[in-house]
C-alpha cells in the first residue's frame, strides 16, 4: 500500500509541473519557431536573384534581405536553443536503480542469498520545476524578440543602402548631364576661338572642367560599386553580382505624416522588440529569485525495493522517503542575494532602455522634420534660381557677353544644387527608416515606382 501511495505521489508531481500556463507558452513558442522555420527559404547563391527585373524596388530588396541574411538564421537558432532548455529544466532526474549483494550469504546454509533490489526517484520541492520552466520560457521569449530586433536592424540598414544606391545612380546621371552641357560649351569656346572672338583661355578652362567631371564620374562609380557590394553582402550573394538599376524617383513620404512625438514614443514603448526582450529577461530573473527562495525547503527522494536478505518474507518489500536537510543557510542566502542582484540589474537595464527609446524617437522625429524642411527649401528656393541662372549664362556665353569662367561658375552652382537636392531627398528617406527603426518597425515595404 505504501509503494502504491508513493507511486501516486510521484505521478502527481510529475504531471502537475507540466500542466501549467508556462507549458502553454512553451508550446506557443515552439509553434511560432516552427512557422518561422518553415517560411525560411532554402539557401542558394542568389545568382538568379532579380533576374529579369527592370528596377530594384525597396520593398523587394528588404524582403529578400530578411529572408536570405544569415544573421537572421543565427538569431532563430539562438531562439531554438533557448526553447530546448525548457524540457531539460522541467524534467525530473532519471530514476536510480540499485542492487546490493551480501557476499557472506552466498552458499550459506543458515541464510538465504542476500539480493537487494531498489529503485528511487528524486523529486524537487513543489514549485521548483515550474519556476525553472518559467525562467527558461522567459529567456526563449527574449530570444524570439532578439530575432525581431535583428530583422528591424537589417531592414533599416538595407533601406539606407537602397537610398545610397539610388543617390549614386542619380549623381552619375547628373554628372553625365553636366558633362554634355560642358561639351556644348567647349564647342562654343572652340568656335569663338577659331573665329577670333574668343580666347584660348576659355578653351583650356573648358577642357580642365571636363577632366574634373570625368574624375568625379569615376569617384561616383566607385561609390556605387561599393554600395552594390554591401547590398550583395546583406543578400548573402557574391559581391560582384549585378543589381537592377534603382527607380528614377524615390517614393514620396508614405508614412509618418503626423509626427506626434509623444504618440510615437508610446508606440515605440509598445512595439520595440528590444524592450520586450528585456522585459522577458526581467521575468526570467524574477523566477530565479523565487526559485532561490524555494532552495530553503528540502527536496525529496521516493524509493522502494525488495530485500531478500531479510529472512522474514513479510519484511522483504520496502518503501521509503528521503529528504535533504537545508542546513547550509549561508550558501542559500548568497544564492538568493545573487538572484536578487541579477533581477535588479535587469530592471535597471529595462529602465535605461526605455529612456534610450524615448530619446531615439524624439531625436528621429526632429531629424526627419529638419530633412523635410531642407528638402522644401532646396526644391523651391535653391534649385529653380540655379537652373534659370545656367540658362541665362549659357545664352550669354554663346553670344560672347560673359567669359567661360563665369559660365562655369553658374554651371557648378547648378550641379551643386542638383546634387544637394538628391542628397536631401535620400536623407529624408534615410531618416524615415531611422524613425521606423526607433519605433521597432521594419520600414514600409511599398516599392518605389520608376
Amino acid at each position: 500500500m505504501r509503494a502504491h501511495h508513493a507511486a501516486l505521489l510521484l505521478l502527481l508531481v510529475a504531471t502537475t509541473a507540466c500542466a501549467t500556463a508556462t507549458y502553454t507558452r512553451y508550446r506557443e513558442q515552439t509553434e511560432d519557431w516552427q512557422r518561422a522555420e518553415a517560411a525560411a527559404p532554402p539557401a542558394d547563391p542568389g545568382d538568379q536573384l532579380f533576374e529579369g527585373v527592370a528596377f530594384l524596388e525597396r520593398g523587394e530588396l528588404l524582403r529578400e534581405v530578411l529572408e536570405r541574411n544569415p544573421t537572421v538564421r543565427a538569431a532563430r537558432d539562438a531562439w531554438r536553443a533557448a526553447l530546448a532548455r525548457y524540457p531539460q529544466v522541467t524534467a525530473l532526474d532519471d530514476p536510480m536503480f540499485s542492487y546490493d549483494l551480501r557476499p557472506r550469504s552466498i552458499g550459506s546454509r543458515e541464510v538465504h542469498t542476500g539480493n537487494d533490489f531498489g529503485v528511487s526517484q528524486a523529486i524537487p520541492f513543489p514549485g521548483k520545476l515550474a519556476l525553472r520552466g518559467e525562467s527558461a520560457v522567459a529567456e526563449a521569449e527574449s530570444a524570439q524578440s532578439d530575432v525581431e530586433t535583428e530583422r528591424v536592424q537589417l531592414a533599416a540598414l538595407a533601406s539606407r543602402l537602397f537610398d545610397e544606391y539610388w543617390l549614386a545612380e542619380r549623381a552619375i546621371e547628373t554628372n553625365a548631364q553636366h558633362a554634355a552641357l560642358l561639351d556644348d560649351a567647349h564647342h562654343v569656346a572652340l568656335s569663338r576661338y577659331s573665329a577670333g572672338t574668343g580666347s584660348q583661355q576659355d578653351v583650356l578652362a573648358a577642357e580642365t572642367e571636363q577632366g574634373m567631371l570625368a574624375h568625379q564620374e569615376r569617384e561616383i562609380a566607385a561609390q556605387r560599386q561599393i554600395v552594390t557590394e554591401r547590398i550583395n553582402m546583406l543578400l548573402h550573394r557574391a559581391p560582384e553580382l549585378p543589381l537592377p538599376a534603382p527607380p528614377r524617383e524615390l517614393e514620396s513620404d508614405a508614412s509618418f505624416h503626423d509626427l506626434d512625438a509623444p504618440a510615437l514614443v508610446a508606440r515605440a514603448l509598445e512595439r520595440r522588440p528590444e524592450l520586450r526582450a528585456r522585459t522577458a529577461m526581467v521575468h526570467a530573473r524574477e523566477a530565479e529569485v523565487s526559485l532561490a527562495r524555494r532552495e530553503f525547503f528540502p527536496d525529496f527522494k521516493v524509493r522502494g525495493g525488495y530485500e531478500t536478505s531479510w529472512q522474514e518474507s513479510p519484511l522483504e518489500p520496502v518503501v521509503g522517503v528521503e529528504l535533504n536537510v537545508p542546513l547550509q543557510l549561508g550558501r542559500r542566502r548568497a544564492a538568493l542575494e545573487e538572484a536578487d542582484a541579477k533581477l535588479s540589474r535587469e530592471q535597471s537595464r529595462a529602465h535605461a532602455l526605455e529612456d534610450r527609446i524615448r530619446f531615439e524617437v524624439a531625436s528621429a522625429v526632429e531629424r526627419l522634420r529638419e530633412s523635410q524642411h531642407l528638402l522644401e527649401i532646396s526644391q523651391q528656393r535653391r534649385l529653380p534660381p540655379a537652373r534659370d541662372r545656367v540658362v541665362g549664362a549659357r545664352a550669354a556665353f554663346a553670344s560672347g557677353r560673359i567669359t567661360f569662367l563665369e559660365f562655369v561658375d553658374a554651371e557648378r552652382s547648378l550641379l551643386a544644387a542638383e546634387q544637394a537636392e538628391f542628397e536631401v531627398r535620400a536623407d529624408v528617406s534615410v531618416r524615415r527608416a531611422a524613425l521606423a527603426r526607433a519605433l521597432g518597425e521594419v520600414p514600409a515595404m511599398e516599392g518605389e515606382h520608376p
